[in-house]
């Protein structure tokens, strides 16, 4: 886009407004410099917008239509994204720091949701429940009412795109808290709203810090459902708040994600998805394969092939990376980077070798080098904690249940892999992990048709596919006594 805009606004029922709490600086990742201002809503600017939603809730309007109607408006949504991609991904890069490319692929990814949620909408049937002559009995399907998303920083057009698009599907209407470190995309949203027809109020979409505008939306009495993808001090504060209310969570807390890699497996094919497993969008995503499990037979082969993937990958600001191919760009803020890298530090003080990177980058912008660890032993802090950044930790293993034990070491368990020609030995893996996900010879196999979600510290609910529709609904059984 030729002008960047320099303040963005919050979207409260139908109209673009400033926010209570004054003004959020969102910085460019890329530079390191300063990108623009954001509106910041403080706790009135939260009770408005669920007055809004729960106004329009109320009315029916969403609610009363006819299914396929509602996901026609959906899919509109979609299409409004993909129709305007080359200057949302423009924005989205800006501000988040992602390459160019992986801006787009997640513009497509977003719109993707609108297209299937809106094709679910009219496959939400209840069903009739035989009970005898003497009666009719069935159950419906109704919204939840107000649903509340707190959207993280790693993916804020995809993970909004998530659960706005099944909550409008299924009825209901939505407040979402975006991000503070990169809140201007989700503009494009309340502007899709508009472009489908949606009611002022459907939609309502602002900025604020999480200890006011978060905390407020969270216990916020009229709030009738909620969703949170983020770290799990920031999920249970949310669960506490949600449940002095008694309203339902969906909580995506992220993971510890383990690949086992057995002496048969493709390598080829496997380093080519450590590629998209660690390195994309610099490793800052929750189901990023951050800890790869080999066969003592090949693992260094695996580092040595690893390494050289990693010293391989072009890293610069995303703007300038525009085609898709062995790069990588900035993390999202100067704090996660260098958490990153103080976690590299530390695995080398426990006594990990760094095989390469581990270091931030000496130029403008929040850069650490891709990193791969190797020497790690389970006990270590970088084998169980989360890095969120692009670094991967390599352990050995001699037989099969070694590497079950060492991929269910963890309190996460969001996905895993296993990586094998031996089908048997796949199946029994992957029933023998404990995630919410598993995939067999491709990382990140599936999409938006597949349920996600984890186990243990990774949350509860699960989101994609049919199954997030359940989050959205409440079934209500009717129970009819026939005369005669």
């Amino acid at each position: 886009m030729t002008d960047f805009p320099s303040y963005w606004q919050n979207y409260i029922d139908g109209a673009f407004c400033d926010g209570g709490a004054g003004r959020i600086t969102v910085d460019d990742p890329g530079t390191g410099a300063p990108l623009a201002q954001q509106a910041c809503a403080d706790a009135r600017d939260v009770d408005r917008a669920v007055a809004a939603a729960q106004r329009v809730h109320l009315s029916g309007v969403l609610s009363d239509l006819r299914p396929v109607e509602r996901g026609r408006m959906v899919q509109a949504m979609g299409r409004y994204l993909l129709e305007n991609l080359e200057e949302i991904a423009t924005v989205l890069t800006r501000e988040s720091g992602k390459p160019l490319w992986e801006a787009r692929i997640e513009v497509e990814g977003a719109a993707r949701y609108f297209e299937y949620y809106g094709n679910q909408a009219e496959t939400v049937e209840g069903r009739s429940i035989p009970l005898g002559k003497g009666y009719f009995d069935f159950t419906v399907h109704e919204p939840m009412g107000v649903s509340a998303q707190i959207i993280p920083w790693n993916y804020p057009l995809e993970m909004t795109a998530r659960s706005l698009s099944a909550a409008l599907a299924t009825g209901n209407t939505c407040v979402i808290k975006t991000p503070e470190l990169d809140p201007l995309s989700n503009t494009y949203f309340a502007k899709a709203a508009e472009a489908a027809g949606l009611p002022a109020g459907a939609v309502n979409i602002l900025c604020g810090h999480g200890t006011e505008a978060g905390a407020a939306l969270a216990s916020h009495a009229r709030v009738n459902q909620i969703v949170f993808t983020g770290s799990v001090a920031t999920g249970i504060r949310i669960a506490e708040a949600a449940a002095r209310n008694i309203v339902p969570c969906v909580l995506e807390l992220g993971g510890k994600s383990a690949a086992i890699v057995h002496d048969d497996a493709d390598l080829d094919a496997f380093v080519n998805d450590v590629r998209w497993g660690i390195y994309f969008n610099a490793g800052q995503v929750c189901s990023a394969m951050s800890r790869i499990i080999a066969s003592d037979k090949i693992h260094d082969e695996l580092v040595d092939r690893i390494t050289g993937l990693a010293e391989g990958l072009s890293v610069g600001p995303g703007i300038e990376r525009v085609a898709q191919g062995p790069n990588m760009a900035a993390m999202a803020s100067l704090a996660q980077r260098d958490r990153a890298a103080a976690m590299v530090v530390q695995a080398q003080a426990d006594g990990a070798r760094c095989a390469t990177g581990g270091r931030a980058m000496n130029q403008p912008g929040f850069f650490l080098e891709p990193t791969v660890l190797t020497d790690v032993t389970q006990d270590m802090q970088i084998a169980q904690e989360e890095v969120f950044g692009p670094v991967v930790s390599v352990l050995k293993f001699r037989d099969e249940a070694e590497a079950i034990a060492m991929a269910n070491a963890t309190p996460y368990g969001l996905v895993g892999g296993v990586f094998t020609r031996d089908l048997d030995r796949a199946t029994q893996a992957a029933r023998q992990i404990r995630a919410g996900q598993v995939f067999v010879n491709e990382w990140f196999a599936g999409g938006v048709e597949t349920p996600f979600g984890g186990y243990g510290q990774s949350g509860y609910g699960r989101e994609k596919g049919r199954e997030a529709l359940w989050n959205y609904v409440q079934t209500k059984n009717i129970a009819i006594k026939l005369g005669g």
